[in-house]
């Protein structure tokens, strides 16, 4: 296991505890015997060598409309107004959709950096990291339902609940890092499909995600409510009752999982408040994020806590933009992508930044992505926003594996479907675990009576983006 150096182990810790309380001493002998053997978050090896070791989800919840960000169709301007009929299954018999008007986007297209990748001004410090990107803008899903595509982008399934991603990563990777979560999940509000975006379902319960909450309390109850040793001699009491129970009974996941969880518990005491402890930030750092000194919320704390995390061995944390306001759902009036969009473009830059200047950036895939995108068309020539899209939308890469300044795939001349390789949710969870070094067609877990994975029977990895 390999730990931060200036980060005591929970195990060191609790092999010094040994001297002081001889109480202790047989729990801890059992406890790091049995976490040698039947962990179920001990790291594991890939299935074959990777060079990213830590995933970043970024999802920002409610389509993001392509067109109007990374998606330029130029003929969207030329043919505003003008009236389209689409010939798809989706639209058969469905209202609205008899007559449909094309309607350009709000913001300005420019080619970015070195590589030229065009982008529009919705994103302008994003705008400026394109040559750390990889773009797929051929991306396509199954569902333009919220609960139903957010559920199927996060775990392959979009209709029953199944793993998340991010449990999934958990089981095949295990953590670094014991002292904390393998899996956080970093959310103000719950998003659409609920807790499902970070359950574990039918894998063991180790691997389902810790939600933390911004705010002046991320995560409740970690301060101690008594003196170390009392809480320790309390644990151990706690410990034998419970294997006598589990000897008693027979096997049983979920209670072996919450006994594990205490231990787990008992280290996040120790490391959890460091980590929600920003004063030792420089005031450079703070700013790259577009934060305040002191400040506990907002999409620029969940980048850098991201980090925190990351830095000290945690494998897998989501951020997940749910606004108290709305999030990305512009059926009213695309303007109000403008301050989501502000919300989050600073820090997402910030943290590429970071990330490399730290030398992380080449272990950490960051992905963003968001469940569809927004139609290139809508009912009346003067709609002022857009609705939902599944045919199309766009998602990028970077980081450990990735390439570097580049679009691939392609929609239509007006963005409606993904035309030239296309890339299905399936191929971008298939392309996820490849990038950390597993194969997803070998990643199952036998539940049921059949072997379950995240990329369901399909999925090809999208080999053109890998470095």
């Amino acid at each position: 296991m390999s730990l931060p150096a200036f980060h005591p182990s929970r195990r060191g810790f609790l092999r010094s505890s040994v001297a002081a309380s001889a109480l202790m001493s047989g729990l801890v002998s059992e406890l790091l015997a049995e976490s040698s053997s039947n962990d179920p978050l001990a790291p594991k090896q890939p299935h074959f060598p990777a060079k990213a070791k830590h995933l970043i989800v970024l999802f920002m919840s409610g389509g993001v409309s392509h067109v109007d960000s990374f998606d330029h169709k130029p003929l969207l301007w030329k043919d505003h107004g003008k009236q389209v009929t689409l010939d798809h299954p989706e639209t058969k018999n469905r209202p609205g959709y008899e007559k449909l008007f094309l309607k350009q986007p709000q913001w300005e297209f420019k080619p970015r950096g070195e590589s030229g990748v065009m982008v529009s001004d919705l994103f302008p410090h994003m705008a400026n990291r394109m040559d750390d990107i990889a773009l797929i803008r051929s991306m396509h899903t199954s569902h333009s339902n919220h609960y139903n595509a957010t559920l199927g982008m996060h775990t392959g399934s979009f209709t029953f609940g199944r793993p998340s991603i991010g449990s999934w990563v958990s089981y095949g990777l295990g953590t670094e890092n014991r002292n904390l979560p393998s899996f956080v999940a970093i959310s103000p509000f719950t998003p659409y499909a609920g807790t499902q975006v970070w359950a574990s379902d039918f894998l063991p319960p180790e691997h389902q995600g810790t939600r933390i909450m911004p705010g002046p309390e991320p995560m409740p109850n970690l301060a101690r409510r008594v003196p170390e040793q009392r809480q320790q001699m309390e644990l151990a009491a706690l410990d034998r009752l419970n294997r006598k129970h589990l000897t008693a009974t027979g096997a049983d996941a979920g209670l072996a999982a919450r006994m594990r969880s205490f231990e787990t518990a008992f280290g996040m005491q120790m490391e959890m408040p460091e980590v929600f402890d920003l004063s030792r930030e420089t005031a450079s750092t703070l700013s790259l994020y577009g934060m305040q000194p002191g400040q506990n919320s907002g999409f620029g704390w969940q980048c850098l806590v991201a980090r925190r995390l990351i830095e000290r061995g945690v494998r897998i944390v989501e951020l997940i933009d749910v606004g108290s306001s709305g999030n990305w759902d512009a059926h009213g009036d695309m303007l109000t992508h403008n301050p989501l969009a502000r919300n989050v473009d600073q820090p997402m830059a910030g943290l590429l930044q970071d990330l490399k200047q730290r030398g992380l950036f080449d272990e950490t895939l960051v992905v963003w992505t968001t469940e569809f995108g927004r139609t290139p068309f809508n009912n009346s020539a003067d709609a002022k926003g857009r609705e939902h899209h599944s045919w199309a939308f766009s998602s990028w890469l970077a980081g450990a594996g990735v390439k570097r300044g580049v679009a691939y795939g392609n929609t239509d001349e007006h963005g409606m479907r993904a035309a030239e390789n296309p890339v299905h949710v399936h191929d971008f969870h298939a392309t996820i675990l490849h990038l950390l070094g597993m194969n997803h067609e070998q990643l199952t877990y036998r539940h049921s009576g059949r072997d379950y994975r995240l990329t369901d029977v399909a999925g090809h990895v999208v080999n053109d983006v890998l470095a």
